[in-house]
C-alpha cells in the first residue's frame, strides 16, 4: 500500500530525471566544439511500481521515473573505417608533402637548377668548338663544367638534407606516440575502474579515441575492446598497447650510411630491441620517402658517373694547345706534345670506370700511367658526387690550354689514327687499336697521333657536345660503344626522363591525396551523424526536459497543498 507521501517522491523522482536531462543538454551544448566530443543522451526509464488495493482488487502504481544510464553516442564501425581511412590518407599526404619538397629542389623554371647549368654546359661546347682557338671560350667551358657540377651537388646535398629532416619529424612523431601510448594506458586503467561499478565513462571514452585518431595519423592502428572496457592496441603485428602495459618506442643507434653522406636510423622496440616497422600513416610515408630521395640521389650520381666515365673519355681522346706547335706525323719530340689522354672530371692520375656489374670504381695509377694494383675502390651515391669536380690541370694558370677540344687524325670510320712503330725494322704505320702493341707513346704513357688537327679546329669539342644531348649511335667511335651509366639516351633525356617520372609521381600522389580527403569527408559526416552535437536536437531537447521540469514541480506544488489541507485542515470543523 502506497504511503500518504508517495506522490510526493513520484515528483521529485520526475524533478531528477528532467534536471539530469537538462544537465546532459547543457554538456553537450558546451562541447558541441570540443575535439573528439561524442552527444550525451541520458536515458530515463520507470521506476518499480507499488501494489495497491482498490475494491477491484490489487492494481500496480507507478513511483515516477529515473535515470538509468547517461551514455554517449557513438558507433565503432564508423570509428573503425575512420581510424582506417585516417591512416591511409595521412601517408598519402606524406608522400605528396616529400614530393613538393623534392620538386623545389630541382625546380627548373626560374633558369637555374641543373637543366639550366646542363644547357649552359652545352652552349659554351658549342660555342667552343667553332671558335676552339679563343682563350674565352675554352675558359667559359671550364667554368660551365665546374658550374654544372657544384649544381649536381647542390641538389644531391638538398636531397641530402631533406632526407635528414625526414629523420628528425620521425624522431618527434616517435615521442608523440610513446606520450599518447602512455595516457591510453592512463585511461585504460580509469574506465575499467569507474565501469566496473556499472557506471559509463563517457568523457573518458572519448578522450582514448581521440588518442586512436591520433596515433592513426602517424601509422596503422587496429583496435580491439576487452571486456573490461580496455583497448588493445596493434599495429603491423606488434601490440603497442594491451591493457593497462604498453611497449617503448625509441629511434635506434646512429648508423653511419658512407653512400650517401648521412645517418641513418630505425625505430626501436626498447622491451625487446627489435624493428617496429610502421604499416601506414605519416611514419610509413616518411620512411618510404626516405629510400625515394636516396634513389634520387642516386640518379643525379649517375649523371655524375656519366660525367666522370663516359664524358672523360671522349676528353681524353682529344688534344689541347699547349704543344710548341700542331703535332706533324713521325715527330716524337715530347717538347711538341699536345696534352692528351686528361680527364676533364676528377683527377689526372686516376681511371674512372663504371659497369652495370660492378658499378663505379676508381683506381689510381702511377706516373707511367700505369694502373696500381690494389688501388681500386668501389664508389656510389654522395661518394660519387664528391669526386665531381673540374680537373686542377685545367683549373689552373693557362690550364685552358689543356681543354682537349682538337682531334687527331681519323680514317674514314672516323677513328682516330695513331702512329705505330715496328720494333725490329723502325717502319713507322699507323693503326685505331689503342692497344696494339707497337703503338707510340708520349713522355706521359699516351699513343701518339698521327697528327693533330690545327690551333683552330674543334672537332673533338662536337663530340663533347654530343654527349650531352645525342644518343650513344650518334657519338665518337671512341666512346659509341661504351657501357653507359645513363642508358643509351643523352644527358638531357636522363635527366628531363627522371623529372618527368617525377611529375607524374608527385600529380598521381596529388590526385591520390584529393580522392583520400572526399573519402575522409564522407567518412567524417557518416561519423558525425552518430556522435555530433546537433544544436536544433539539443534545444528541443532543452525545452522539453524544462517543460518536464516545471510541470513536475507545479504537480509537486498541488500535492503539498492537498497534503497541506489534509494535514492541518482535518479535525478542526467546530474550533
Amino acid at each position: 500500500m502506497q504511503s500518504t507521501f508517495s506522490g510526493l517522491n513520484t515528483m521529485v523522482n520526475g524533478i531528477y530525471t528532467n534536471r539530469l536531462g537538462l544537465n546532459t543538454v547543457g554538456h553537450n551544448i558546451s562541447n558541441s566544439n570540443t575535439e573528439g566530443y561524442s552527444r550525451q543522451t541520458a536515458h530515463a526509464a520507470a521506476t518499480p511500481s507499488s501494489e495497491v488495493y482498490t475494491l477491484a482488487g490489487a492494481s500496480q502504481v507507478g513511483n515516477g521515473s529515473t535515470v538509468t544510464s547517461v551514455i554517449r553516442a557513438r558507433d565503432i564501425y564508423a570509428d573503425r573505417q575512420y581510424w582506417k581511412e585516417n591512416s591511409t590518407n595521412s601517408y598519402y599526404v606524406g608522400k605528396a608533402n616529400n614530393y613538393a619538397k623534392i620538386e623545389s629542389i630541382f625546380n627548373d623554371s626560374k633558369n637555374t637548377g641543373v637543366q639550366n647549368a646542363m644547357e649552359k654546359f652545352y652552349e659554351a661546347w658549342e660555342d667552343c668548338s667553332t671558335t676552339a682557338s679563343s682563350d674565352t671560350s675554352r675558359q667559359n667551358v671550364i667554368n660551365a663544367g665546374q658550374n654544372f657540377a657544384q649544381s649536381l651537388q647542390i641538389a644531391a646535398n638538398h636531397v641530402k638534407e631533406q632526407i635528414t629532416s625526414l629523420y628528425d619529424d620521425i624522431s618527434l612523431s616517435v615521442d608523440d606516440m610513446n606520450r599518447l601510448l602512455g595516457q591510453m594506458v592512463e585511461l585504460n586503467k580509469n574506465i575499467s575502474g569507474i565501469e566496473a561499478t556499472g557506471a559509463h565513462a563517457n568523457d573518458l571514452r572519448d578522450q582514448r579515441d581521440l588518442i586512436v585518431d591520433q596515433l592513426t595519423e602517424m601509422t596503422n592502428i587496429t583496435v580491439y575492446e576487452t571486456s573490461n572496457g580496455m583497448y588493445t592496441l596493434v599495429s603491423n603485428g606488434t601490440t603497442l598497447v594491451n591493457g593497462i602495459t604498453k611497449v617503448d618506442l625509441e629511434m635506434s643507434q646512429p648508423k653511419n650510411n658512407n653512400e650517401y653522406s648521412l645517418t641513418d636510423f630505425d625505430i626501436m622496440i626498447k622491451q625487446t630491441g627489435t624493428i617496429y616497422t610502421p604499416g601506414g600513416g605519416e611514419l610509413k610515408a616518411q620512411f618510404e620517402a626516405i629510400a625515394e630521395d636516396k634513389a634520387y640521389i642516386d640518379e643525379v650520381a649517375r649523371m655524375a658517373t656519366f660525367l666522370l666515365t663516359t664524358f672523360n673519355d671522349q676528353h681524353k681522346a682529344g688534344y689541347g694547345l699547349d704543344g710548341n706547335k700542331d703535332k706533324p706525323f713521325g715527330n716524337t719530340n715530347p717538347a711538341d706534345d699536345a696534352t692528351t689522354g686528361l680527364n676533364f672530371y676528377g683527377e689526372s692520375d686516376c681511371i674512372y670506370e663504371w659497369t652495370e656489374a660492378d658499378g663505379f670504381t676508381v683506381t689510381k695509377k702511377n706516373a707511367a700511367g700505369t694502373p696500381i694494383a690494389g688501388s681500386t675502390v668501389k664508389l656510389s651515391g654522395m661518394q660519387i658526387l664528391d669526386l665531381l669536380t673540374v680537373n686542377g690541370e685545367l683549373t689552373a694558370v693557362d690550364g685552358h690550354k689543356k681543354l682537349a677540344t682538337r682531334s687527331g687524325e681519323r680514317d674514314a670510320d672516323g677513328n682516330l689514327l695513331y702512329q705505330t712503330k715496328d720494333p725490329i725494322t723502325g717502319a713507322i704505320g699507323e693503326t685505331t687499336d689503342v692497344n696494339d702493341p707497337n703503338i707510340v707513346k708520349d713522355s706521359k704513357g699516351n699513343p701518339v697521333p698521327v697528327d693533330v688537327n690545327g690551333s683552330g679546329d674543334g672537332s673533338n669539342a662536337v663530340w663533347m657536345a654530343t654527349l650531352l644531348n645525342c644518343e650513344n649511335d650518334k657519338t665518337s667511335p671512341e666512346v659509341m660503344e661504351d657501357d653507359r651509366a645513363i642508358g643509351k639516351g643523352s644527358l638531357f633525356s636522363y635527366y628531363n626522363t627522371n623529372m618527368t617520372t617525377m611529375g607524374s609521381s608527385a600529380a598521381n600522389m596529388n590526385g591520390k591525396v584529393e580522392f583520400q580527403s572526399n573519402v575522409m569527408l564522407q567518412v567524417e559526416n557518416l561519423r558525425s551523424t552518430t556522435n555530433g552535437v546537433n544544436w536544433d536536437e539539443e534545444l528541443s531537447n532543452m525545452i522539453m526536459f524544462q517543460q518536464g521540469y516545471s510541470a513536475c514541480s507545479r504537480c509537486l506544488n498541488a500535492m503539498d497543498e492537498c497534503l497541506d489541507k489534509l494535514i492541518n485542515g482535518t479535525g478542526t470543523v467546530g474550533r
